[in-house]
């Protein structure tokens, strides 16, 4: 019926006539089966002739129906979704009251708002510096943020973005990662006072009960709706487990709650998030008749459009631990010229008068505005202290200091082999390299200096008693630095 209600009136009664034929000649054939013993060899053979006739001009009228239909219904691929009309569901564009009432909750620090973060690993980066610096910007003009810790919907993972199934994760190893994610964030966040919360969802998700959840929030969800998602819609290729299915359910019903307990009227996301925020939009405004926003994050990406925050070695973490405030100044530092006036914008906290007054800089005047956003994001995230030895250590190291502090690996004696380490194994051991091929590669090709002397034979030795007292100052590259000592 949902077909016939897109095609012309002709067409309707082509497939209305079909249809009486097609009924018609199921009937010429049922009588003369039934009755083959009871009537005489005419009526036999005419019956049969009556459901042969109906039979062809039942098939003669549904293909050109067929035909009509195609013509008039919209055009889709094979298997291809369709688009999502106004009719299928709410259209999530603002009216102009809309985006003046957000601006007078946003303005005037009457928003309570919050930001998720799933805990997959045991330390936050820089992907997540674009929604810390927002949690503090908005409360920092009076708004209150909630920050949610994804303890619950860890334990399912979250599809967007990925093209395979996340590794599942033990609840002892998402209540660590939980643990680290507070401690990083309360160098963004005041949450003294109760200016900030910072919650964990499996408070909620982990105690409900299935079958009561289905009859409370279940016939709030289109199945259709969330297929058509951009979050599913990169993962049907290779399969859509049912446990991550219900990831949009999960997080619809954190919104859900945190606005019964918490007044929160307002969640930020990045842009693959989008479905998931308006599936919590919608739920309550459903089940309580209350309006509730969703807004994008603006991804931190580079001037040629790719996401920052990756270096050689992997990710550029907060955690001292896995990225040394060293390293973390000196990915601000060696920022390219066209992005360095985006990042002071973006992430810094500088009065706008002064970056706007930078912005007219040139020539060696960029080198200075790099340190100065390397310096202030580096006491953002690991305080002064270390953001001014990291400062120090750079410049004594570009000046030819020796006692530079950067960042140091300690080898023992057994990552020697009779005494001593080759440069490849010195590479590795370092971690300025992710293999012994990739580290011949630098030097063969002229990357690598051991001491300011460039290291060209890739067979060359060090001694363990070489790497006693200062050690050697090893470089790869520019801007790659590492000292190797012994313990």
């Amino acid at each position: 019926s949902g077909r016939i209600s897109e095609v012309s009136d002709k067409a309707f009664r082509l497939y209305m006539i079909s249809s009486i034929l097609d009924a018609a000649a199921y009937m010429g054939f049922y009588v003369c089966i039934i009755n083959i013993s009871k009537t005489g060899e005419v009526l036999h053979y005419l019956f049969c002739g009556f459901g042969v006739i109906c039979y062809i001009s039942h098939l003669i009228l549904n293909s050109k129906f067929n035909k009509l239909t195609k013509q008039e219904a919209p055009e889709t691929e094979e298997n291809e979704t369709p688009e999502i009309t106004e009719d299928d569901i709410e259209v999530d564009t603002l009216s102009e009251e809309d985006e003046e009432e957000i601006k007078e909750l946003i303005n005037n620090g009457k928003a309570t708002f919050y930001i998720g973060f799933d805990p997959t690993a045991d330390s936050l980066h820089v992907g997540h510096f674009m929604a810390l610096c927002l949690m503090k910007r908005m409360q920092m003009a009076g708004n209150k943020p909630i920050a949610l810790i994804g303890g619950g919907t860890g334990m399912v993972g979250d599809p967007s973005g990925r093209s395979d199934l996340r590794q599942m994760l033990t609840p002892e190893t998402i209540q660590h990662n939980c643990d680290c994610f507070k401690q990083q964030m309360s160098r963004f966040i005041d949450f003294s006072d109760g200016k900030a919360l910072m919650v964990n969802n499996a408070d909620w998700l982990l105690k409900l009960n299935y079958v009561e959840l289905l009859r409370e929030v279940g016939a709030c969800f289109s199945v259709n709706n969330m297929l058509r998602a951009e979050c599913y819609k990169q993962r049907m290729a290779k399969g859509l487990s049912f446990l991550e299915f219900n990831y949009m359910i999960m997080q619809s019903y954190d919104f859900y709650m945190l606005y019964q307990k918490y007044g929160c009227n307002m969640q930020f996301g990045g842009d693959d998030q989008w479905s998931n925020m308006l599936g919590g939009t919608e739920l309550i405004r459903r089940k309580l008749g209350k309006d509730a926003y969703a807004m994008t994050i603006t991804l931190l990406l580079n001037s040629e459009g790719k996401k920052m925050g990756k270096t050689q070695k992997g990710a550029v973490w907060l955690d001292p631990n896995k990225t040394s405030p060293f390293e973390f100044y000196q990915y601000w530092r060696n920022v390219s010229d066209a992005d360095v006036m985006k990042c002071l914008k973006m992430l810094t906290f500088l009065p706008i008068e002064q970056i706007l007054e930078m912005e007219h800089w040139e020539g060696s005047q960029l080198n200075t505005a790099k340190e100065i956003l390397a310096h202030e994001l580096t006491e953002l995230v690991h305080g002064k202290e270390e953001a001014d030895k990291a400062e120090a250590g750079a410049k004594a190291l570009f000046a030819g200091g020796a006692d530079a502090d950067i960042p140091t690996t300690t080898l023992t004696e057994a990552d020697l082999q009779d005494g001593s380490i080759d440069i490849l194994g010195l590479l590795v051991k370092s971690g300025l390299s992710a293999s012994r091929s990739e580290a011949r590669r630098s030097v063969e090709q002229g990357g690598v200096s051991v001491n300011g002397e460039k290291v060209t034979d890739v067979k060359i030795q060090y001694a363990g008693e070489d790497l006693q007292g200062e050690g050697i100052t090893l470089k790869r590259g520019k801007k790659s630095f590492k000292k190797i000592v012994m313990a």
